[in-house]
């Protein structure tokens, strides 16, 4: 059987498929641009932003270097390790911080660069800049130290600053912010840079740069751990995808995949007809009852009604006739249900003298029509009445 598309279904999924294309050219044409900032300082990448020369260039230095693909709670303990945070995208767990501490205390040295890269470290006075990043500037050394000594000015893209009033010790900054600094903590050491672009593959060239990044390592004696998992790089397959722009590639074929199946099941399924509410049902028929007798005022007619109603279906399960006087009518009640008090005929009676009463108090009908209901259901008057209907 040949597959019949509706031509309304057909618009639908041709609209679709133009969005998606649309959202595919977006993403290569506005996310393909390389530059400073267009990509982060991974040691894979060859990109201006990337640093995989600065990768190479430590491993022909002589220094153990090894790309970290583990979470921060893996840190080894062994001290004298150099750990490179650069330009992490995600926040720190709370765990991960405790074993940067940790890992800090045992003797190991990090590294941080990036707007949010204070957060890991145990003290942190950095302050993110929102547009620093988007011009490099000079830095001038501001205290002398083997690494101001080495590069006496270095160039960067400031993403943040370090607070004046902080402890730590202040290696290079501008005239107005301090944007590399130094300080100890328990065995290890910190140092924090204001931003990745010594080490980038485009940074790496200005003057100063290459200097500043080969002392800051030093004369490391343990391993240089470069951490690419906070840049999504995962020991899984699936990690790496989860945390890569292919799940989002996915999220788009999957929505396209729906749209396909809405369009034809739409006109494939069942053809279920809706069901039409009906207007004078038997909840609104006696709301807008209700609402006649409040506003006339006639409150002995909603007695009178039930009143009919109850002592029709009385005198027709009892076998009596309908104008049998209320005496015998209580005798028969007795001896039908075995009611010993006189209570429902004392309500009959009130509603007998109720019903012709135009000065009714709504309240006194209202407890009048529940007597009366609650007798009907102990006696099941109705019952006969749902049967004739059923």
């Amino acid at each position: 059987m040949p597959l019949t598309v509706d031509p309304k279904d057909r618009k639908l999924l041709l609209g679709a498929a133009c969005v998606f294309v649309l959202l595919i050219a977006g993403a290569v044409v506005f996310g393909g641009a390389e530059g400073p900032k267009a990509e982060i300082p991974s040691s894979y990448s060859t990109a201006s932003g990337g640093a995989k020369a600065a990768y190479l260039l430590l491993a022909d230095a002589g220094y153990t270097v090894e790309r970290w693909e583990r979470p921060l709670n893996d840190l080894p303990q062994d001290a004298g390790k150099t750990l490179v945070l650069a330009d992490p995208g995600e926040a720190p767990t709370g765990e991960e911080r405790q074993r940067l501490k940790e890992f800090l205390s045992g003797g190991g040295r990090v590294i941080a660069t990036g707007m949010f890269a204070g957060t890991f470290l145990p003290e942190n006075d950095s302050v993110p800049e929102v547009l620093g990043g988007v011009t490099w500037k000079k830095a001038a050394a501001l205290a002398p130290s083997e690494i101001t000594r080495a590069a006496p000015e270095i160039v960067l893209a400031p993403e943040a600053h370090w607070q004046s009033f902080s402890a730590a010790y202040p290696l290079y900054g501008d005239a107005e912010h301090t944007l590399v600094v130094q300080y100890p903590y328990g065995r290890g050491e910190v140092l924090w840079w204001a931003s990745a672009t010594p080490m980038t593959n485009a940074g790496l060239k200005e003057p100063g740069n290459l200097e500043f990044f080969l002392a800051c390592f030093g004369n490391a004696k343990g391993a240089v751990l470069w951490d690419e998992y906070i840049h999504g790089y995962r020991e899984t397959l699936a990690s790496s995808i989860a945390h890569s722009p292919v799940k989002w590639l996915t999220l788009q074929l999957l929505l396209l995949a729906l749209a396909v199946l809405a369009t034809f099941s739409r006109r494939s399924g069942p053809v279920c007809k809706p069901a039409a509410d009906v207007r004078l049902s038997p909840i609104e028929f006696v709301q807008t009852l209700g609402g006649l007798y409040e506003r006339a005022g006639s409150a002995s007619v909603a007695v009178d009604i039930c009143y009919q109603r109850f002592r029709y279906w009385l005198t027709r399960r009892l076998g009596a006739a309908s104008s049998i006087p209320m005496e015998n009518l209580q005798a028969s009640v007795r001896e039908r249900w075995g009611l010993t008090d006189d209570h429902l005929i004392a309500i009959m009676q009130r509603c007998e003298s109720a019903r012709s009463d135009p000065y009714l108090y709504a309240p006194e009908a209202l407890h009048l029509v529940q007597e009366l209901d609650e007798y009907a259901a102990r006696l099941k008057l109705f019952q006969g009445a749902r049967k004739e209907k059923g």
